[in-house]
């Protein structure tokens, strides 16, 4: 499991902090700690990959607030809450608000490990994807403003006649600017042209 990702353990409680960041170290998986959400937002690491794993009762504010309100702060990795004092409407208020789980103390070791995994593996996926549209972005800025509005129509399942009616265009030149659209974006084949749409939300 070892990469340069970085779990980011938020308590108050030292002795824990201390104990989950051994914990991860045993599996040879990078630890940052802070004791408040304060601390971890004047990080310079809260943009590297990784996750959290935050107490749901910090001081100043609680780890479920932070939860919702954390991706106005331009953070968005997963995570993953515990608590002494756990009840049922708070866990299932904090998997709605997207925890990857909910770990009530004290909890196993493996239990611990088990869902950083799954975060750290979620968080890599969305890293993935991310790229992937910031890259198909730049791609999609290379063509016409025409070449846009016909991969838009074509994508969204329309037929060359209907997008030339559409645009007042021939369906010759629907099927020249669909071609170099393609061309320009990398599609092989027209199901990844459209999945490329779909990765842009283009129709959507």
């Amino acid at each position: 499991m070892t990469d340069t990702s970085i779990v980011h353990i938020i308590d108050d409680d030292v002795s824990l902090r201390s104990a989950l960041s051994s914990l991860f170290r045993s599996m040879g998986i990078g630890t940052s700690a802070y004791g408040s959400v304060k601390e971890f937002l004047e990080s310079d690491l809260r943009h590297a990959p990784g996750c959290l794993v935050l107490d749901v009762r910090l001081p100043g504010m609680s780890g479920l607030d932070f939860q919702q309100r954390f991706a106005d702060s331009g953070v968005n990795l997963p995570v993953i809450l515990m608590t002494g004092h756990g009840d049922i409407p708070m866990s299932v208020q904090a998997m709605k608000a997207g925890a990857v789980d909910f770990l009530t103390k004290p909890f196993r070791d493996q239990d611990m490990l088990d869902a950083v995994a799954v975060a750290l593996e979620r968080d890599r996926t969305r890293r993935v994807v991310a790229d992937e549209s910031s890259s198909l972005r730049a791609l999609h800025e290379t063509l016409s403003a025409r070449e846009q509005q016909v991969m838009a129509l074509v994508t969204s399942g329309k037929m060359n006649k209907q997008v030339a009616g559409e645009l007042d265009i021939s369906e010759i030149t629907v099927k020249i600017h669909r071609g170099s659209a393609m061309r320009k974006m990398g599609a092989r084949t027209f199901a990844e042209f459209v999945r490329m749409a779909d990765t842009l939300a283009l129709n959507g």
